[in-house]
């Protein structure tokens, strides 16, 4: 077999052909990956091969047929295949030596490869800000899938004399097994039996493993499919010179011992995840909660269509994720990514309309072209379907002040936690109780409407009267929202508020120890900011924490419309920053806050939080550094928007505005009499059960805008002056997710996947440069390799001693 193996390496090398292709492989793979604009990795903007592993296996389907078509099809062109097989050597050594060289000439090709990765090293920012471990992972997968064409490539060159109908026919079995089966599964006939069909083809186990993450599956996979051609390419050459029963009595031996195999492996598989951040490892929860799916779930994917490159990793994020949490899902859970601007403009209508009724709006992007702008509607969001249930996953976690490569980053950090807190919310069977608090003039109905919309997905909502609502009836509750209360609380509703805590139950305050209204000082140019009595502090003190009675200035902030002129009879109007509307930009780690965009608020006080033994307290949210305190009471003016603020009277420490308590809390009521209406047999402990809130210094925060127009309200966070989004909803629903959760779901939110990009600066500057090196370099190399063959070779039988 060593000589079989030596001689079919020389035969390659010794032709020009065999040089031919791997240069124009190499040729082809350069131009793609660093010169054309549609598939370069300058233009791309990341730090990774994953252009060059995703080109490769139709660029293969080209190489390895041709460097595998005169393996047995040239032999028996030039008549010396019945020669070698007359010799005393084994059909299995015979094919395995042709087979092994016709790999090993595949590797060779690779080689010069690596000059990409170089390239990325030094084209990082930083220098050297690469995952290795997925460079190394991914050419694995490519090292495999090699090992499968160049099997198919044997067997074609062993089912044809011809050389050429032997390369035509290996392309022709490359192609089909590599993408037929994944098509096949795409079409609507074939649906119900989708992940078995694509089990059959390469494409989905090659995609898999190229990631950089080694799964056990793959890996038996890419054993078995060479082995069972290499098995057929036997039978076919040794068709005559055996018994069929025996034959087919191996064969069936084999195809039921590989098909075995990889049954048993679908349901007892491990994974070796290279990547350096693991990012696609799934967490015990993940696994967890697709494993318990009772049903079929499907998702559906809007993220789809011609993309940014941007949004492309996005998108290959989403499908690399939902591809683990479907092989953890025992085949319960399916997914497919669809576009919904396809079709005609009617069509496209209908299906904006669809996905607005879920709550699934476009994002509008600016796209760049070779003749300028042009405008993109995009729909970063999902739907997973789950019996007669729906929920909608958004995927593009925004966020004010961060770069676009930053904001796809941390939406790819978020994906797990998006899916997996989703599918929890829609599999449920009983939802968790959340009560709003009312009867102390707290935000209405109409102010709260998104918020409680949004909730609704995943929580039954209501409004709770404290004043009528027993003890018992409170503990059904998972999470009590006060929301703005501007009346005081009785010792009634407050003693009622304790045993709720006390228990276990989890609060959410929203307050405001202050009275300003921006519609009150819009009627009198001017307020007097006082402070109200919602006769709460001796309850929250008790807690561990203090509102304060102050009102916190900010710089950072947002724009209200104010009158600067007129002109004639129409009053001219223009926004201007607003220093009591502050807009707080998480700083913070805690999954709760983690990425998101800045919370807008209105006149915004501070909060302390106070030592109490068994309470741990994390400040969460805070002012900017260019903020200042106004205590009340005070006088505040819409005069102040006509005045530029002095940084240096702001600068300042942040101020704290919202915080996480968590522990056993004392109560408030262990040494005072019970107050009249409550049951006297009532216990009353020194302390509660473990338990935890979250206590806000704004009780604007969830409060939604509302259109002057019909009176319609619009989404929680909305800017209705300057049209933008806040992170407002998201951190509702995160505090609301945190405060109920007991399992640890949102801290999928710490995952962190480490942003790789390039150098723009060095691309700018070098990319002709870099592009001609990665270009030329490894057909020169090829070249080099050529030259130094023929030298050698000639030296070899140049040599005297070889002509005598």
């Amino acid at each position: 077999m060593r000589s079989i193996y030596k001689k079919e390496i020389a035969t390659y090398f010794n032709s020009l052909i065999g040089y031919l292709a791997i240069g124009l492989y190499l040729l082809a793979t350069g131009l793609l990956l660093w010169v054309f604009p549609d598939t370069s990795t300058l233009t791309f903007g990341y730090a990774s091969l994953d252009g060059f592993f995703g080109i490769s296996p139709y660029l293969f389907m080209f190489l390895i047929p041709a460097i595998t078509m005169r393996s047995i099809a040239g032999e028996k062109a030039d008549g010396t295949w019945d020669l070698l097989t007359t010799r005393p050597i084994r059909l299995w050594s015979i094919l395995l030596g042709k087979y092994l060289g016709s790999l090993t000439i595949v590797v060779l090709a690779l080689l010069p490869t690596l000059v990409y990765g170089y390239s990325i090293y030094q084209l990082a920012m930083p220098i050297g800000n690469v995952d290795i471990g997925a460079i190394i992972g991914s050419y694995i997968g490519l090292l495999f899938l090699g090992a499968i064409f160049t099997a198919i490539g044997i067997f074609s060159s062993a089912l044809n004399n011809n050389v050429i109908i032997a390369f035509l026919t290996a392309v022709c079995f490359c192609f089909l097994i590599y993408y037929a089966f994944d098509a096949l599964s795409s079409l609507v006939f074939f649906s119900g039996h989708a992940n078995i069909l694509s089990f059959f083809g390469i494409q989905s186990h090659y995609e898999a493993i190229s990631r950089g993450v080694l799964d056990s599956r793959d890996l038996i996979y890419f054993l078995s499919v060479p082995l069972l051609f290499l098995w057929f390419t036997r039978g076919l050459l040794a068709a005559g010179s055996r018994s069929r029963q025996k034959a087919l009595r191996q064969g069936l031996l084999l195809i039921g011992g590989l098909a075995l195999a990889n049954f048993l492996a679908s349901f007892y598989f491990s994974r070796v995840d290279f990547t350096a951040d693991k990012r696609f490892t799934l967490s015990p929860l993940a696994k967890q909660t697709v494993n318990a799916l009772h049903q079929e779930a499907h998702i559906t994917v809007f993220l789809d269509g011609k993309l940014p490159a941007s949004f492309v990793r996005l998108q290959t994020a989403t499908a690399d994720l939902l591809r683990d949490l479907t092989a953890y899902s025992a085949g319960k859970l399916t997914f497919r990514f669809i576009n919904p601007m396809d079709g005609n403009m009617e069509q496209q209508q209908k299906n904006m309309e669809a996905l607005a009724d879920r709550g699934i709006t476009p994002t509008n992007l600016n796209v760049r072209t070779e003749t300028g702008f042009s405008q993109q509607l995009i729909f970063p969001a999902a739907l997973i379907t789950y019996g007669e249930n729906e929920i909608s996953v958004p995927l593009l976690q925004s966020r004010a002040g961060a770069s676009p490569e930053e904001v796809l980053n941390n939406s790819v950090q978020n994906l797990e936690y998006a899916f997996v807190s989703a599918l929890r919310k829609v599999t449920s069977g009983g939802k968790p109780l959340i009560g709003f608090t009312e009867g102390h003039g707290e935000l209405d109905n109409l102010q709260l409407h998104d918020a409680i919309q949004s909730l609704m997905e995943g929580y039954e909502v209501g409004f709770v009267n404290l004043d009528s609502i027993t003890v018992q009836g409170l503990s059904q509750l998972k999470v009590l929202i006060v929301a703005k209360p501007t009346q005081g609380f009785t010792e009634t509703e407050k003693f009622k508020i304790n045993h709720f805590i006390m228990n276990g139950g989890r609060a959410l305050w929203a307050i405001d120890q202050l009275d300003a209204d921006l519609d009150s000082l819009r009627a009198t140019g001017e307020q007097t900011v006082i402070a109200r009595s919602l006769n709460l502090d001796d309850l929250l003190f008790s807690y561990g924490i203090r509102f304060n009675y102050d009102l916190i200035a900010d710089m950072n902030a947002a724009q209200i419309p104010v009158t600067v002129g007129q002109v004639g009879s129409q009053a001219q109007v223009e926004l201007a920053p607003w220093l009591f509307y502050p807009i707080f930009v998480p700083t913070t780690s805690h999954p709760m806050l983690k990425n998101l965009n800045g919370i807008r608020s209105e006149f915004a006080g501070t909060l302390d939080t106070i030592a109490v033994q068994g309470v741990h307290k994390t400040v969460i949210l805070q002012s900017s550094p260019f903020s200042r305190l106004v205590d009340i009471p005070a006088t505040i003016s819409l005069q102040l928007v006509e005045e530029t603020p002095d940084p240096a009277e702001f600068k300042n420490k942040p101020y704290p505005v919202a915080a996480l308590l968590e522990g056993e809390f004392p109560s408030v009521f262990a040494h005072r009499p019970i107050p009249a209406g409550i049951d006297p047999a009532i216990a009353v402990s020194e302390s509660g059960k473990k338990t935890k809130m979250v206590a806000i210094a704004d009780g604007d925060v969830f409060k939604g805008q509302v259109n002057p127009t019909d009176g319609s309200p619009y989404p929680l966070g909305w800017d209705r002056y300057t049209e933008q989004q806040y992170g407002n909803k998201s951190f509702l629903l995160n505090a609301i997710d945190y405060l109920t959760d007991d399992t640890g779901i949102i801290t999928l939110r710490e995952k962190e996947v480490k942003l790789r990009l390039l150098d723009p600066i060095k691309i700018k500057a070098q990319s002709a440069a870099w592009q001609l090196f990665n270009v030329a370099l490894p057909p020169a190399l090829l070249l080099l390799l050529g030259f130094l063959q023929h030298y050698l070779r000639k030296r070899k039988y140049s040599r005297p001693d070889r002509l005598t």
